[in-house]
């Protein structure tokens, strides 16, 4: 699908607030409420919106420590890990990727003694190298346009 400039306004909308109706989202691109749902619509047909999401913050939940953590798998551990992998509560994101390492993960953890804990589950998979996020630079990973 060829995304025009006024799709683009419209994803850039969803993508800061996907709560907007669409009158409101049609206001701020300059076109009707019906024309927002049919390109919305389109768009999810197609693939393009993939879905919507709630997300939560980690640390009013408890968890006040955010890491970045890779893997370097042992021989035979790397397919094993991944199956592993998606049943750490702790897991937010996780990428198989090229390089000397295999995985990264952003994790939250509620302290010190959980990050070490985490991280002692991983020992028998490869050897990891964790990095503590400071703050968020980029919140979210919005698609913008590259024109």
């Amino acid at each position: 699908m060829n995304i025009d400039s006024l799709n683009w306004k419209i994803l850039r909308c969803l993508q800061e607030n996907a709560r907007l109706s669409n009158a409101e989202i049609g206001r701020r691109v300059g076109v009707s409420s019906p024309a927002v749902s049919e390109r919305i619509k389109k768009m999810e047909d197609l693939g393009l919106i993939e879905g919507y999401k709630t997300i939560v913050s980690p640390f009013e939940v408890g968890y006040q420590l955010k890491a970045i953590i890779t893997l370097r798998a042992f021989m035979g551990k790397l397919k094993p890990f991944l199956e592993k992998v998606k049943t750490y509560d702790e897991v937010v994101n996780c990428y198989r990727i090229t390089g000397d390492e295999n995985i990264v993960m952003e994790v939250v953890l509620k302290n010190q003694k959980h990050l070490e804990s985490f991280i002692d589950q991983l020992i028998i998979y490869g050897e990891s190298k964790t990095q503590i996020v400071l703050s968020d630079v980029v919140k979210q990973n919005a698609i913008k346009s590259l024109k």
